[in-house]
């Protein structure tokens, strides 16, 4: 991502641009502020299962879009999202889901060095058990296919906190290495900093939604 993003592996491959024709229900063209606004209308229709959308066409066009394309042609509309809104966030639960789709393995070596740390309480205060890759795959797919019905904020706030539990996990990694192979541990430093951002960006999130300001 343009800003600091939320995936410990590398940025998740971008779809292809959308055609012009994607976009015919916004007058105007594909311009960025009519992409905007459809970066935010797809959340919102996700996120409130299509409740929040005062046009109706709008929103059956981004449904029959993620339909026909899936949901990687939505994501695409959130990817340059501000970090800090409801497609952001979005964004990087999707950017998070798929570092957990490609490379479950290392994700999972992660984190598990990340639990070992006796710090981890404090790293993740508030959340008892911080959850897993797969439970976070399983989580973000929930809320991506706008069938999520538990608590927003709750969900944000686990996903922020097993990034948590990640970084911390490649920043023990990167000490670790830091002797043997400093290239590697430059990288995972590197990447336990983004994905701390990422956490931040999350629950900074969940407490707007909690205030009813996030959009």
């Amino acid at each position: 991502m343009s800003e600091d993003v939320s995936s410990n592996a590398p940025r998740p491959h971008k779809p292809k641009p959308f055609a012009p024709a994607d976009f015919e229900p916004f007058a105007g063209g594909a311009d960025p502020a009519r992409v905007s606004e459809a970066a935010h209308l797809a959340a919102q229709a996700l996120v409130h299962h299509g409740r929040a959308s005062d046009d109706p066409e709008v929103t059956e066009r981004l449904v029959k879009l993620a339909d026909e394309q899936g949901l990687e042609a939505v994501a695409e509309l959130w990817a340059e999202s501000p970090p800090r809104s409801l497609p952001g966030a979005l964004w990087r639960l999707y950017a998070l889901r798929t570092a957990a789709q490609q490379n479950p393995e290392r994700i999972s070596a992660y984190f598990s060095a990340g639990k070992d740390v006796a710090q981890v309480s404090n790293v993740v205060a508030g959340v008892a058990e911080p959850p897993g890759a797969e439970e976070v795959k399983t989580m973000a797919n929930t809320i991506l296919s706008g069938a999520f019905e538990g608590d927003f904020d709750v969900a944000l706030e686990r996903s922020a906190a097993f990034c948590r539990v990640v970084a911390l996990g490649q920043a023990t990694m990167a000490d670790d290495s830091e002797v043997s192979n400093e290239h590697r541990a430059s990288k995972l430093t590197r990447e336990s900093h983004q994905l701390v951002k990422t956490a931040e960006d999350l629950e900074h999130a969940a407490a707007s939604w909690r205030r009813g300001e996030l959009d």
